[in-house]
């Protein structure tokens, strides 16, 4: 019985006269996102609403799947279009929507109305109480509560009129591409996917940079990122995955400098990196997952020297969640299961035995002239050779 969807947002609502903006960049995300569903669906703006009509069959399931992966979004209501308005066949097909909802299982309700089309006979506190009315002569199981009510009943009436009883909790959050470009730093860890999707949920369009080192890393443990990508991109839309051979540049380090400066260092010319690429991809911020304290090389020391080497803000957004919160967040988005996948990655293969836990910078810059000889050669070429992969939702 249900032909559409009303969906609701909360934040964009507060918008000022650019409210539109935030409006047409959610009405193109859900029509990007709908397009895999196999149906035929319009998508319309109408006095604060945001309508998806489908005018073919439909798989509700897999639509809810698909809106609640759409940031923007704070609740999906299936609703029941009503053509003909006068009030008998509202209420006809509100009960017939009600039964299918909820069978023979008891409950209490209060009925809220809202009327747009001021030429409607019935003004709203009018339509609640004859529609409550009615609910209690055709249903059994309806009892009235208008303080707790256990079913918010809601009638719309506008060109046509709109009825539904089920609020689904979308994502919330800004609609990608309503902030500007950032390159998330992904590794195959529970934290940096997080990260990537906490970003992405401000509205922020999301590439990624992934350092490989075979034979070190095996193509497994390149596999599993790209996995990972791929299921952030269920929220992110495509995502531009650059792949850097970081082995040769590893190796150099180890070779040349102290092997307790070896995470921090690794880390320094990885931003370098990073930042390089990000700025060729017209990206304005770098993303990292890293939590202070967790780590050796994310202690505010640690994460302060290799800060020094960017010229571009370094966002972390689980910066202050503790390990338990962090993968509370993975398993809700479902990457968790994919990064405890056992393939390591090219951070923790070269993790000295006791690594320097609080560096100085001064002795970092120091161990890292020992490179000069070839660091700069050696990172052109690392860039230059870097694989990109266009990474889409399945």
């Amino acid at each position: 019985m249900v032909q559409a969807f009303l969906i609701k947002y909360a934040e964009i609502g507060i918008k000022g006269k650019n409210r539109y903006v935030f409006e047409n960049a959610l009405v193109r995300r859900i029509s990007e996102r709908l397009e895999r569903c196999g149906g035929d669906f319009s998508v319309e703006k109408e006095q604060g609403r945001i309508y998806v009509e489908a005018q073919t069959e439909f798989d509700r399931d897999e639509v809810v799947t698909a809106l609640t992966h759409v940031f923007g979004i704070a609740h999906i209501c299936p609703v029941v279009l009503v053509r003909d308005k006068s009030f008998g066949n509202v209420c006809k097909n509100l009960v017939e929507h009600m039964q299918e909802e909820l069978g023979d299982k008891p409950f209490t309700f209060k009925v809220f109305a809202k009327r747009s089309d001021k030429e409607y006979p019935m003004e709203s506190p009018e339509i609640c109480a004859v529609a409550g009315d009615y609910i209690l002569q055709h249903m059994e199981n309806a009892r009235v509560d208008v303080h707790k009510p256990e079913l918010k009943v809601y009638i719309e009436i506008r060109q046509r009129a709109y009825v539904y009883v089920t609020s689904i909790k979308g994502p919330g959050g800004m609609p990608v591409g309503t902030s500007e470009r950032a390159m998330l730093l992904l590794s195959g860890g529970i934290d940096s996917p997080v990260a990537g999707y906490m970003m992405a949920k401000r509205g922020v369009r999301i590439e990624a940079v992934y350092f490989h080192a075979p034979p070190y890393t095996s193509e497994r443990a390149k596999q599993k990122v790209v996995d990972l990508a791929r299921i952030v991109s269920e929220y992110t839309g495509e995502i531009q995955l650059h792949i850097v051979n970081f082995t040769e540049i590893q190796l150099y380090i180890y070779d040349q400098c102290p092997h307790d400066e070896l995470t921090i260092l690794m880390r320094r010319y990885m931003m370098r990196i990073a930042e390089q690429i990000a700025r060729d991809r017209h990206c304005l911020s770098l993303i990292t997952g890293e939590s202070v304290g967790q780590v050796a090389s994310q202690t505010m020391q640690s994460l302060a020297v290799t800060d020094a080497v960017c010229g571009m803000p370094v966002f972390r957004p689980v910066i202050a969640f503790d390990k338990n919160e962090i993968i509370e967040l993975a398993e809700q988005i479902q990457t968790f299961e994919t990064s405890i996948q056992p393939y390591e990655d090219c951070c923790t293969i070269f993790v000295a035995k006791h690594p320097v836990t609080k560096p100085e910078l001064a002795k970092i810059e120091a161990s890292e002239k020992k490179l000069e000889e070839k660091i700069g050669e050696m990172l052109e070429k690392t860039i230059a050779g870097k694989e990109v992969l266009s990474v889409s939702p399945e």
